[in-house]
């Protein structure tokens, strides 16, 4: 079968407006639920809530393509970018140049995407290579642009993309497309709807050597804020890294067509699930503002650095509750030190404690919020699981 770009619609996308439509009100209604929840956080915690949504999704998008980096690196990239005190620590080129594109993003969603922005994207996250023949341009290769995986004597290509000469006549036409279908354009396309083709059209052309999962993951979070009205803090990259397997099966299967129902869907519940993450997010952190200013001046320094360990988990909490032997590792105190300030925690309600003995665990006073898979299902009605994760 021709892929989708070799097709005689192609870029004619087709798909059933009406099999979205539920999760497109969905999608503005809890978009209205978080703005109203954001007013409730301070302005300290605003603030701290939008450098923490930038840092997680720089380093889950790049996670997403295998390149980790160092999450404390990033932030204090964005922070220095934002104006903002920083650590003096030195960051790694791979960790600038994301954290650049995620700052660009936020402060510019506004604007319309064109030629020089991408290139500019590419700079920042091909920064520092040296095995690239063209950053900051469209691939000029002549050989064919395949995702590949398996053995290097038995590949199997999930997808090939246009050869690179047809690559700036379809960036043209997507950057036409993209801007003419913005809120307020000519022809407006509803927030997912547009974030989802968006992704597909750009990952479909594939025009450069190396970054386009990562640019495609800022062009749909360009969208959601365009549909917003506001930089977007939707957690789009870090959904769709613990739905990765699916993030990749979808993308294929959709490249083999222009009807492109399914995949806007299975997209479409990814932002809805996003946004719940978003939103558990600015939860938790209105109830660890409440936290910390009840236990204000009433703790030893070895109980808030572990109340602050636990803390820094953020909404999923500290991976199977603290034990007496992680508050030992944290605070490196004595066994009878460590017992006497977690009773006292627990006594005056700062932590809740659960089983016996070993088994005995030590837990943030508040609900945690797991997000559940959001799916779309054939008649476009929106099913909530609990999460395999």
């Amino acid at each position: 079968m021709p892929w989708n770009w070799q097709q005689p619609d192609w870029s004619n996308f087709r798909w059933n407006a009406a099999r979205l439509a539920k999760a497109e009100q969905r999608f503005l209604l809890q978009a209205g639920v978080f703005l109203g929840t954001v007013k409730h956080l301070t302005a300290e915690s605003q603030d701290q809530l939008a450098i923490d949504a930038m840092c997680s999704e720089a380093v889950t998008t790049s996670e997403i393509e295998g390149e980790i980096v160092r999450r404390d690196s990033v932030q204090s990239s964005i922070r220095r970018q934002l104006g903002l005190q920083a650590d003096p620590r030195r960051i790694q080129p791979s960790e600038q140049g994301i954290g650049e594109l995620v700052v660009d993003l936020f402060r510019h969603y506004a604007q319309p995407l064109d030629e020089a922005r991408l290139f500019a994207w590419h700079r920042m996250i091909a920064m520092g290579r040296t095995d690239l023949t063209d950053i900051g341009s469209y691939r000029t290769h002549a050989e064919p642009m395949q995702v590949v995986s398996g053995k290097i004597y038995d590949p199997k290509v999930h997808f090939q993309a246009p050869p690179s000469y047809r690559v700036a006549d379809e960036m043209a036409a997507f950057l036409e497309w993209f801007n003419r279908t913005a809120p307020g354009a000519e022809q407006p396309l509803p927030a997912l709807t547009r974030a989802g083709l968006s992704h597909l059209y750009f990952q479909s052309i594939h025009p450069f050597e190396d970054g386009n999962g990562r640019i495609g993951r800022a062009i749909a979070e360009q969208v959601l804020a365009q549909s917003l009205g506001q930089p977007s803090l939707t957690a789009i990259a870090a959904t769709i890294l613990v739905n990765r397997k699916a993030y990749y099966h979808a993308l294929e299967a959709a490249n083999k067509h222009n009807e492109v129902t399914d995949w806007l869907a299975w997209f479409a519940g990814i932002g809805l699930e996003a946004q719940m993450r978003t939103l558990h997010h600015v939860e938790f952190l209105i109830d660890k503002t409440k936290l910390l200013d009840r236990c204000r001046g009433t703790l030893n320094p070895r109980q808030e650095r572990a109340l602050l360990r636990m803390l820094s988990e953020g909404p999923d909490g500290f991976k199977g509750g603290l034990s007496a032997n992680n508050y030992l590792a944290i605070t490196k105190t004595s066994t009878a030190t460590a017992s006497r300030d977690l009773a006292d925690l627990v006594e005056r309600g700062i932590l809740t404690r659960t089983g016996e003995k070993r088994g005995t665990r030590y837990q943030l006073p508040f609900p945690l919020r797991p997000v559940p898979r959001v799916t779309i299902d054939n008649t476009g009605e929106i099913v909530c699981a609990p999460s395999p994760r």
